[in-house]
């Protein structure tokens, strides 16, 4: 195949997983916040609300390290329309289950998503194929546009989760009955995506089975991706204290804020993450990749420990959205540093590892944070979690600050070996 060709099916691959990275956003975007109050309408309490939270984050780490470790059996545009498909059930699953323990089915096995970020499968699946597209100057814009596609949908669905709410209010229709419409039309979305994804272009025999990926899903970078996977984990355990859902569930009983206020707030904090990961992409440029992890990361976190200490909405809502231009440019440049300083054979299993350290270690976080939200009202879960993301940016640098990934000029560590 020629030169034309190549660079042809990777702009035609890009469009459509960034295309399908914007649909499920979208979907994750309002169910995040929608779920939760449709759960307290039904009188879950809190802490159920976190069970399943958490049910849903064991769950997709469990199916992602799955997929990662068998990616090259299977190829990833076969996985990626498999994952589509039960996004749909998990869909038609919401709609059709009101108790507790259905719905704790549909988290367990389900592509229930409690996070304003991506924890789900699809995630090592897609980063795979578009590193596969990109060189190593472009990884990291084109992974900053996967992220800002993902947080400008994804903020477009949260304003849209107070839709039931306005359709109730202008119909008298029954809440419940406009939440399962909405629980529907992400199933559509599903539908949506399988047929996206079934027009990527097929992966190379050799770069899915070669006899490195036959022996070992990971090899000379088995030490960084199982570093790396620990400090993530960490990351994530303290992300979990304040998913969008527990931290619409904190919102609701702190202020007494509405579905639509709530779901303002996380458009803004959308749009602002939107534009900081094209700001981090500069950032990076002249800083490096983990540099830009760890000082804007950093400021975030004390902003978050600040947050419960507002005796307004105002306040809090202004904090959380200073926080939000910052929190999230670590995430673009996190995805391309993975991808980076692996070998390509490598990349499914180590983008899938590195995710399921995260979604497992933040699994058991939701549960804690229902918990401390059922006992108190003050907003602990924000305190824990921004403690320990500040111990998280320190580990990272002290670490990682000497193994460059290979576009940055600065000599690099010996591959395969985490600074000391």
């Amino acid at each position: 195949m020629d030169a034309s060709a190549v660079s042809s099916h990777s702009t035609a691959g890009t469009r459509r997983v960034l295309w399908v990275r914007g649909l499920r956003a979208f979907g994750d975007g309002y169910v995040s916040l929608l779920l939760p109050a449709y759960l307290l309408q039904r009188g879950l309490s809190p802490l159920d609300v976190g069970i399943l939270a958490t049910s849903t984050l064991v769950g997709s780490g469990a199916a992602t390290l799955l997929v990662g470790l068998h990616a090259h059996r299977f190829g990833n545009q076969t996985l990626l329309v498999g994952a589509a498909l039960l996004m749909t059930a998990t869909g038609l699953g919401l709609a059709a289950a009101g108790s507790f323990w259905p719905l704790l089915v549909v988290a367990i096995i389900g592509t229930l998503n409690p996070s304003s970020g991506d924890v789900s499968v699809f995630l090592p699946l897609e980063q795979a194929v578009l590193a596969r597209f990109a060189g190593d100057r472009q990884r990291t814009a084109l992974f900053a546009r996967y992220s800002l596609v993902g947080a400008l949908a994804g903020a477009a669905g949260a304003l849209c989760a107070a839709a039931p709410e306005l359709y109730v209010a202008a119909t008298g229709a029954s809440l419940a009955t406009a939440s399962q419409a909405m629980f529907v039309l992400y199933a559509v979305l599903g539908c949506i995506a399988a047929v996206t994804y079934r027009g990527l272009p097929r992966e190379s025999p050799v770069a899915d089975c070669s006899s490195g990926r036959r022996r070992a899903a990971l090899g000379p970078s088995r030490r960084i991706v199982l570093t790396l996977a620990a400090l993530f984990g960490l990351d994530a355990f303290a992300g979990g204290f304040i998913v969008q859902s527990m931290l619409a569930l904190w919102l609701f009983g702190r202020f007494g804020l509405s579905m639509a206020a709530v779901g303002a707030v996380f458009f803004w904090t959308g749009i602002l993450a939107a534009l900081s990961y094209l700001a981090a992409v500069r950032i990076a440029r002249k800083l490096g990749l983990v540099n830009t992890m760890v000082f804007t990361h950093l400021p975030s976190s004390v902003l978050l420990l600040l947050v419960p200490l507002m005796p307004t909405p105002a306040l809090a809502v202004a904090l959380l959205l200073a926080r939000s231009a910052l929190s999230q440019m670590d995430v673009p440049t996190r995805n391309s540093y993975v991808m980076a300083v692996v070998t390509p054979p490598e990349r499914a299993a180590a983008a899938s590892i590195t995710s399921v350290s995260r979604s497992l270690a933040s699994s058991a976080s939701p549960l804690l944070a229902g918990w401390l939200l059922g006992f108190s009202a003050f907003g602990w879960p924000l305190i824990v979690a921004g403690a320990l993301k500040i111990v998280y940016d320190f580990a990272l640098l002290a670490t990682f600050r000497k193994l460059r990934p290979p576009e940055e000029s600065a000599p690099a560590a010996t591959p395969g070996e985490p600074a000391a």
